[in-house]
């Protein structure tokens, strides 16, 4: 039988060889059926015997086969001739109640006898060996007519997914759950971030047996279930090996409680330096369960998917009292004497392997786009008025607030350039996931002893060569949903920013970019970003929710929308009216200065220059039109070399809490008491339901060369859409 096939034959053949049958190929002709194909029933007939005639007891389906055509028994052809493309297809449809308790005899002729010239006799013994998992993705595992050996993408897909087991159930555990070999549950008064973690785990009704609350950390692992049917006596004489290749066994663990249901019972059998679990199937039980978690997740030279195997073997020393067979050259039948042989030393035969495979889930960010669950903001020396205008933000988005203590923050206030956000899911289980970014300033330790926890889990990578500033994630973003010429991005594309199209200059870590890219999901866009002094997309770009068009609005930084807005208002009369005013020991100049500043133009035109390149990549890679982007009015200051920096708070480095916008307050000319900048900003945002407060964060976070949205940090509701329906 092939690995992927739902159910499993064994026929105890009592020396088939002595009939020249080779080993049998099969086929289901349906999935409750038992199938072997048996060739070659010439190679050891009786001399002179030219055809055959089989017939089988009423449990065993017969089909013969010659020149390509297939015959159900019994037809009105008697006798087969002994040709060697002559097969003969034994097919059973459900498990054996008893040792041998199927026979299907053959009968050997010569070219005019009547009587034959000899008979061989086949007893059959059928049992069901059967992995299965949820291949049809609906939460809970089933038999299937599915492959399960292979896994598809699309909404017609099929395969099992694991979830890495990232999390860490148990506070007091000192490591991640799947660091350890052991069942972690809750202890003390950890809280679920995704739902009660005391809500029961939906059990088929197949597994009545299974308890009713499994430990928390099995909510996190994906099911496999052994089934086991027919003669109990004959697992007697053989063995069910459950194994992972060698080039998997890092990748993922396994663990079975038997037939207990205490926490202490389950046990790792698989993973790691151990490759096989020999299963012992109970004589009251037909299901085994087993519990399967991921260790790693997608990477360079791991593309995800992991293939589990259980095979049957047939001991060696078994043999002689489960072979026999029947032999008559004259119509006669006698028994052979039984020879020893030397069994001692031999390997155990495989009588048949089940494959299942599973595909480890990616990890999945969310856009700006995406409804807020959770806002994080640090909170250091000075900054209590940033705190306090961004909790009033949270409040009006009704969306919880978590400030990092100065304790645990170490004066690092830079949340969003530490970590990223995103989720895995499987179709039993979602939960968040924390990207740790190798920065590793004040707030290093933030992620692991404060984020981590029950149903909220953690990832990380390193840059051996040395973290740069384009390591930190304001230089990771994604965009909402797209399509692009026909071919859909449902889950978005990935943003980071790198040094190209320079030779040279910063980029990415790798570790992080082979990372980012091995998810599959949200294909990465490579951006132009070296030309910024701190060099993150989140200075040039943004996404806002719209409820027309694609559903968003890429929102880009731009000098010529700012010029072209401080030359109308010079126009209208306005040359004399100063930045930032209010601004102590800031200095304060005018329209007409900074219109009349020609290295400051000049120097603006080459970051126009930057951020226009970027809108071309940005426009092919999610195919947007012209009328999908807005202009941000922004300057920059700074030169070639050291790279750009904002001239004023960047606008477009902002907090999106669904139709909530916190934007770094400009201190733009005052053109009749309003802010001119503010004013152009609101006219192209509120039309589209947008609500923009600007939150004074000049003294706190932009002189030390960022903005509100650098300085905070958004957990999000995951997609709808299922990553698994899509095709990368």
């Amino acid at each position: 039988m092939s690995a992927g096939q739902d159910l499993c034959s064994l026929a105890h053949r009592l020396w088939p060889l002595a009939l020249g049958w080779s080993d049998a190929s099969c086929s289901l002709p349906n999935r409750c059926s038992f199938a072997w194909l048996l060739r070659g029933c010439n190679r050891s007939a009786p001399k002179d015997a030219v055809a055959f005639h089989v017939q089988g007891t009423p449990g065993v389906k017969l089909y013969v086969v010659h020149e390509t055509q297939s015959v159900k028994l019994p037809s009105s052809v008697c006798r087969w001739p002994l040709a060697a493309g002559t097969e003969v297809l034994l097919a059973m449809d459900a498990p054996s109640k008893d040792v041998g308790d199927e026979k299907v005899r053959i009968s050997y002729f010569r070219e005019a006898g009547g009587v034959p010239v000899g008979r061989a006799m086949l007893y059959l013994t059928c049992v069901e060996v059967s992995l299965d998992t949820d291949v049809s993705r609906s939460g809970a595992v089933s038999r299937t007519l599915l492959d399960k050996a292979t896994w598809t993408w699309g909404p017609d897909g099929h395969g099992a997914i694991l979830l890495v087991n990232c999390d860490r159930d148990d506070p007091k555990a000192e490591t991640l759950d799947n660091q350890d070999t052991a069942i972690r549950s809750y202890a003390g008064t950890g809280t679920s971030h995704t739902r009660n973690p005391l809500s029961p785990m939906f059990f088929p009704p197949d597994f009545p047996f299974l308890q009713p609350f499994p430990p928390p950390d099995l909510k996190d692992m994906s099911q496999m279930v052994l089934r086991t049917r027919g003669p109990r006596t004959i697992f007697a004489g053989h063995r069910l090996l459950l194994h992972v290749d060698f080039s998997d066994a890092d990748k993922v663990g396994v663990f079975y409680g038997g037939n207990n249901i205490a926490l202490e019972e389950y046990k790792h059998v698989l993973g790691g330096s151990k490759l096989a679990y020999t299963v012992k199937p109970s004589r009251h039980q037909e299901e085994s369960i087993f519990y399967v978690e991921g260790l790693a997740f997608p990477n360079v030279g791991f593309s995800g998917l992991v293939a589990f195997h259980v095979t049957f073997l047939e001991s060696p020393e078994k043999v002689p009292a489960a072979r026999g067979v029947r032999v008559s050259h004259k119509g006669g039948e006698q028994s052979p004497n039984a020879v020893p042989l030397p069994f001692q030393g031999l390997l155990e035969t495989p009588i048949f392997t089940d494959t299942v495979v599973f595909r480890v889930a990616p990890w999945i960010m969310t856009p700006n786009t995406a409804a807020p669950l959770e806002v994080f903001v640090c909170s250091v020396d000075n900054n209590e008025d940033f705190v306090a205008a961004v909790g009033a933000m949270a409040e009006k988005a009704k969306c919880p607030l978590t400030v990092c203590p100065l304790l645990e923050n170490r004066q690092d206030r830079w949340i969003q350039d530490e970590v990223e956000f995103g989720y895995v899911q499987a179709p039993h289980k979602t939960f968040p996931v924390v990207f740790d970014s190798p920065r590793d300033r004040g707030l290093k330790d933030f992620p692991v002893k404060s984020i981590l926890g029950p149903d909220f889990g953690y990832v990380a990578r390193q840059a051996p060569e040395g973290a740069s500033s384009l390591d930190s994630f304001g230089n990771l973003e994604v965009s909402p949903p797209v399509t692009v010429q026909g071919k859909e991005y449902p889950l978005g594309r990935i943003l980071i920013g790198s040094s190209f199209p320079r030779f040279g200059g910063r980029r990415m870590a790798k570790a992080v970019k082979d990372f980012l890219v091995a998810q599959q999901v949200q294909a990465p866009v490579e951006l132009f970003s070296d030309w910024l002094h701190v060099g993150h997309v989140d200075e040039f770009l943004s996404f806002v929710p719209a409820p027309d068009r694609k559903g968003f609005r890429l929102l880009l930084a731009s000098p010529s929308a700012c010029y072209q807005l401080l030359k109308e208002k010079q126009e209208e009369g306005f040359g004399e009216a100063v930045m930032f005013e209010g601004l102590k020991e800031v200095p304060k100049p005018t329209i007409n200065e900074i219109l009349a500043n020609e290295g400051l133009r000049k120097f603006n035109n080459y970051v126009q220059s930057c951020i226009n390149w970027n809108r071309d990549i940005l426009k092919r890679a999610l195919g947007l039109a012209e009328s999908d982007i807005l202009d941000i009015p922004q300057l920059f200051r700074g030169d070639v070399a050291i790279g750009a920096e904002a001239f004023f708070p960047d606008m477009v480095n902002m907090l999106v809490l669904g139709r909530h916008l916190g934007i770094p307050k400009p201190f733009g000319p005052l053109v009749g008491g309003q802010c001119c900048l503010e004013e152009r900003v609101r006219a192209l945002l509120e039309p589209l339901g947008l609500t923009c407060t600007f939150i004074d964060d000049y003294f706190s976070y932009h002189i030390l060369s960022g903005e509100v949205h650098c300085g905070t940090n958004v957990r999000r509701k995951p997609f709808a859409f299922k990553w698994w329906h899509m095709v990368p």
